[in-house]
């Protein structure tokens, strides 16, 4: 089972626009961050968590040809925008996409991409929206996902858990109910914003305390502001089996 992190960045992306901070203006790839995304496989299986403003780059990047499913982790612009872009991969199966979401999301979508529920016309996108409640399980070829609820804010969004695997962004808190699925884990992939308070997201001493908290073996951060500080000084402070994840990054499980 392979996870690969296709971006790592916030709804703004890194570098921000008309930004000339030090990370805005590294050299260094690992801070160029895409818009939060990323995609879980089989080897034969691809499904796909969340698809931004980045959906084409990061396709063309990870050279998928192939998706099985999407996942929506909630309806915010930086996670769904992309969606147009899966038109080829209509064409290549030649059949709907399969997107999974919450209820709520499932209507939002509807909203912004009108055009593609509407009338059929050739060369729209395909999609196939289908209802996910948090507790849901979900089997795709060898991939077993489980359903987890988290809090972005007040707005409640969706996580995932595969196997000793899990994936959350856009966390601020978690019902005790939902932190025990989460214990037992090879490898946490989760949200860490910045160095100050946010009301929607984690900060790095609130991710590192939710980190000690579930102990798993490795957690990888995503979903960086350019606000947290260069790649290279950033991880080199965190503490052991805390790494800071960048895009394109490739985590075994």
């Amino acid at each position: 089972m392979k996870l690969t992190i296709l971006g790592t960045g916030t709804s703004q992306g890194v570098p921000v626009i008309g930004c000339d901070c030090p990370v805005c203006t590294s050299t260094d790839p690992r801070d160029d961050r895409q818009r939060c995304a990323a995609l879980l496989s089989d080897g034969t299986v691809n499904v796909l968590i969340d698809a931004g403003p980045d959906f084409r780059r990061q396709m063309l990047r990870a050279r998928v040809n192939r998706l099985d499913a999407i996942l929506l982790t909630h309806e915010h612009n930086d996670h769904v925008i992309g969606l147009d872009d899966i038109r080829p991969l209509n064409f290549i199966s030649g059949k709907p996409l399969a997107v999974h979401a919450l209820p709520r999301v499932t209507e939002e979508v509807k909203k912004r991409f009108e055009y593609v529920f509407a009338d059929p016309i050739p060369g729209l996108p395909r999609i196939d929206l289908l209802p996910l409640a948090v507790g849901d399980f979900l089997d795709f070829g060898q991939l077993h996902i489980e359903v987890i609820g988290v809090q972005h804010g007040r707005l409640p969004i969706l996580g995932f858990r595969f196997g000793r695997a899990a994936y959350l962004t856009d966390v601020k808190t978690l019902l005790p109910s939902e932190l025990e699925k989460l214990r037992g884990l090879d490898c946490l992939v989760i949200n860490a914003l910045h160095h100050t308070e946010h009301p929607t997201h984690l900060n790095l001493t609130e991710a590192l305390a939710l980190i000690e908290q579930l102990q798993p073996r490795q957690a990888w951060l995503t979903h960086v502001s350019h606000r947290m500080g260069k790649y290279e000084s950033v991880a080199a402070n965190l503490p052991p089996g805390v790494s800071l994840a960048y895009d394109g990054l490739e985590i075994e499980f």
